[in-house]
């Protein structure tokens, strides 16, 4: 499996109304794409310092990923209410595997 994270800071000015519109669409993604297993997508808690917002999304193998970041949907969250207020992004992709227990 695959977990992709995508990280953003917002534009100065960018408003809360803003922040919770790209919050809500983010949300309604997983009931979209069959393809992602796990997701959340929040303002970051800020417990250390670092970006504004973190999207976490696990997927099974590279072309999920693929179908996810070219899903119609996706793109229209993205297109319409990221794109307007992001100032920097960060993506990766790593492999995962779902905690163990002892």
């Amino acid at each position: 499996m695959i977990l992709h994270m995508a990280v953003f800071r917002w534009k100065d000015g960018t408003t809360d109304e803003q922040i919770a519109a790209a919050t809500a669409a983010l949300h309604a993604l997983p009931a979209q794409i069959a393809v992602l297993r796990s997701y959340t997508a929040e303002s970051n808690l800020r417990v250390r310092p670092g970006a504004d917002f973190g999207v976490a999304a696990v997927v099974e193998d590279e072309a999920s990923v693929e179908a996810y970041l070219d899903h119609p949907a996706h793109k229209a969250a993205v297109e319409q209410y990221l794109a307007p207020i992001i100032a920097e992004r960060s993506v990766v992709q790593l492999p995962y595997e779902p905690a163990r227990t002892p």
